[in-house]
């Protein structure tokens, strides 16, 4: 059974045909997603669609960097308040992208900041957005001992030292679409290096569809791909890694694993 440790749902590209999309990934043996909020809209709606498919989807709220901009103490209160509910599994996601920079640096590293203490007090894992801004990252998730969490750099692009230091961290790196694709030789070896009790595989759906499905619409079925890749570069079967990235999803989201 296979995990997709972060999707969008909530995005319209999979919402408007959601049933179909779900019917796919069960076809897939996809059996649970975590569905990933990125500002108050997609967070609620995550919720709401955990509520809708309970022990099937899992939800994630948090604001991402790209909309640090409009963090405020409403929104703060709102969002502290809808992480409380059941069906939240994590606090995400969260970080910095200097790529895109759609809101100022200093901004995105004070709200990263906050939302890691907020997420603390719920005792909630985060999910870390990290994009071109390795270093801050790293620097922030130490100063402000966000291990204590635990949680996930998702769809993971750093250096294999980067990850070192995540790991030391205490946090899982996740794996997506992109492991599979031909130029990716480092994140191959990094997907090579990083222990199978901390490793995750994800899809970020409908974003990084897999080879050979590259510009299309990616969805939760695919994580079977990227399992399978992680498998073939580790001399290992897919259902192996299924079966690691399974138990590790849920010791990360703290979800009671049924034996």
């Amino acid at each position: 059974m296979l995990f997709d440790t972060h999707a969008h749902l909530n995005d319209p590209k999979l919402f408007s045909d959601l049933e179909a999309v779900l019917a796919r990934a069960k076809q897939a043996k996809v059996e649970k997603i975590a569905t990933v909020g990125y500002d108050w809209a997609s967070s609620l709606m995550s919720l709401r669609l955990a509520e809708k498919y309970p022990e099937r989807v899992y939800a994630a709220v948090g604001i991402h960097p790209h909309d640090a901009k409009n963090w405020n103490e409403e929104l703060e209160e709102k969002l502290y308040h809808l992480a409380q509910q059941p069906g939240v599994v994590a606090w995400g996601e969260i970080g910095l992208d200097y790529y895109r920079d759609r809101s100022p640096r200093d901004i995105q590293r004070q709200v990263f900041k906050r939302q890691i203490l907020l997420a603390r007090e719920l005792d909630k894992p985060l999910i870390i957005h990290n994009r071109d801004a390795h270093s801050d990252t790293l620097q922030i998730l130490a100063e402000e001992k966000a291990g204590i969490n635990g949680g996930i750099l998702h769809c993971f692009s750093g250096s294999w030292e980067t990850a070192k230091q995540c790991l030391s961290l205490g946090f899982h790196i996740s794996f997506a679409g992109p492991v599979t694709y031909q130029n990716a030789r480092n994140l191959g070896e990094i997907a090579i290096k990083t222990p199978l009790d901390r490793l995750l595989v994800e899809t970020d759906c409908p974003y990084l569809p897999p080879h050979p499905y590259r510009g299309q619409t990616n969805e939760p079925a695919r994580v079977a791909l990227v399992a399978e890749k992680i498998g073939e570069l580790r001399g290992m079967s897919t259902e192996e890694i299924a079966t690691a990235s399974w138990e590790n999803a849920h010791q990360v989201y703290k979800i009671l694993l049924d034996r």
